[in-house]
């Protein structure tokens, strides 16, 4: 059957495939009770982390451009979607509901936040670009530690000073605690829910990817005054891939919201280091490669829980390990890359030398 498909249909058949063959195995150790409750714990951030890498590699593999604030996005999604839990948990009582409405929230918040950054972020490019967005998610995170939210029957009350200064009634209750973050929220997600929203957002993207306005977005990245002289609207595009981006991010943040009875804007969770790590499962598994993402992704998860036993190497394996991946992923891709080009600009050259002739 595959043998009958063209090349691009058999790559994502075989990625939507490793997906549910993985999750298919997941639920069956699950049922036998072969996984361990450490293992457990890390599925739905194991999705979260596959949602965030392969997001991310729409901006950097596919649009090219260089993005360290997707943590940002994700703190967005996060936290907005656990406020709409948080407040409606005693209005719908349907978890189900609840979660999809939260879902949506947070994608449109983050994918809104994604086009408003945008719009004046995309026009640097390379370092300043990342710069900016680096700022970006680190402010995204201070402005959340130093908010305080609460709610009693004269409605909402914010301050950005301390819980006392919200002046509540008597029957007033903090919703958004400063630093200390929303305690309460509804544990919706699980993995059966991970792995769908994994399928989802690997679905939209390899769509986009194939689609008329992912070659756009790619030709932009290859030669962007080629792409412009022939009438592809740069800042639309540009705009389109990041704030989808952003939106998946958000989707990620409210997955990871609702899998903790307690979230917090903490450096770990929302810091650069968060957008560094996201970064760091795109260049190993391969810019532009969505398949690689994933398994970058689960592979450099799992792995430091997989070797916790060996606690004095564990960190040393770990780097082997990354630079293994580093050299036996980029080296023939910078040999095809280097061929390719090479190519191409001889080709460019004999045709300037021919032109210079017939002249």
């Amino acid at each position: 059957m595959l043998k009958n498909m063209n090349k691009k249909t058999k790559e994502n058949t075989i990625t939507y495939g490793i997906v549910i063959v993985a999750f298919v195995v997941v639920q069956i150790l699950l049922a036998t009770g072969n996984v361990s409750s450490l293992m457990r714990g890390l599925l739905v951030p194991l999705c979260t982390y596959v949602i965030l890498a392969v997001s991310l590699n729409f901006t950097v593999g596919i649009l090219g451009e260089l993005s360290l604030g997707h943590a940002g996005f994700m703190c967005v999604g996060a936290f907005s979607s656990a406020f709409f839990s948080f407040c409606m948990q005693d209005v719908i009582t349907s978890s189900a509901l609840r979660f999809l409405i939260a879902l949506i929230l947070g994608a449109v918040i983050a994918g809104l936040c994604g086009l408003l950054i945008g719009i004046p972020v995309l026009r640097l490019r390379g370092d300043y670009l990342a710069i900016v967005t680096l700022a970006f998610g680190e402010i995204i995170k201070n402005v959340i530690n130093a908010l305080f939210v609460g709610k009693d029957s004269n409605g909402f009350h914010f301050s950005l000073k301390d819980t006392a200064s919200l002046k509540m009634g008597a029957d007033g209750e903090v919703i958004v605690n400063g630093p200390q973050g929303i305690t309460g929220t509804p544990q919706d997600a699980n993995f059966i829910i991970g792995a769908v929203l994994v399928l989802l957002t690997i679905f939209i993207i390899l769509n986009m990817i194939n689609s008329r306005d992912g070659r756009a977005i790619m030709s932009i990245r290859d030669n962007r005054i080629a792409a412009e002289s022939i009438g592809i609207n740069i800042t639309k595009y540009k705009l389109m891939a990041f704030s989808i981006s952003a939106a998946l991010a958000g989707i990620a943040g409210v997955l990871y919201a609702h899998n903790l009875s307690s979230l917090t804007a903490s450096p770990k969770s929302f810091g650069y280091n968060m957008s560094i790590m996201i970064l760091v499962f795109v260049v190993l598994g391969g810019i532009g490669n969505i398949r690689g993402s994933i398994i970058a992704a689960i592979a450099l998860t799992l792995l430091p829980e997989l070797l916790r036993g060996l606690s004095d190497y564990r960190m040393l394996i770990y780097a082997i390990v990354l630079i293994i991946m580093m050299l036996l992923n980029w080296a023939p891709k910078a040999l095809e890359w280097r061929e390719r080009h090479s190519v191409s600009i001889k080709k460019s050259f004999s045709k300037d030398k021919a032109a210079k002739e017939a002249e």
